[in-house]
């Protein structure tokens, strides 16, 4: 091979590697702990112990993200928030609910229908 056709092969060869080896250094935005088996599990069972698997949840994946976006998933602020509203903690509930908008903007006109709602209840 000549020395032209040959630096062109290797060349491609090193983008191609490169461009292979970037795709498989993905990783998770969100971390997410155990929710699915622990809200699946309250969804089953609504039982204080499920309730408080739930509640820890949710505060492990609001307080400790460790995954790449450093912030909880969509919706979980405000999933918490209502469960707590739920359970009789109102202005914390509400304030999760408003912590839901503040990071996640475009959930503004559906939460802030929630917070109303709850407010005039």
């Amino acid at each position: 091979m000549k020395q032209p056709m040959r630096t062109l092969m290797l060349s491609a060869i090193l983008v191609i590697m490169l461009g292979l080896s970037s795709c498989s250094t993905s990783s998770n935005l969100y971390s997410w702990y155990n929710y699915e088996q622990v809200t699946y599990a309250y969804t089953q069972s609504q039982s204080p112990e499920r309730l408080s698997d739930v509640v820890e949840t949710y505060k492990k994946m609001i307080d400790r993200q460790v995954a790449s976006r450093k912030t909880p998933p969509p919706g979980i602020c405000a999933e918490y928030g209502y469960l707590l509203v739920k359970t009789g903690q109102k202005e914390l509930g509400l304030q999760m609910l408003a912590k839901e908008v503040e990071l996640y903007p475009e959930s503004t006109v559906f939460i802030n229908r929630i917070i109303e709602q709850l407010k005039n209840k």
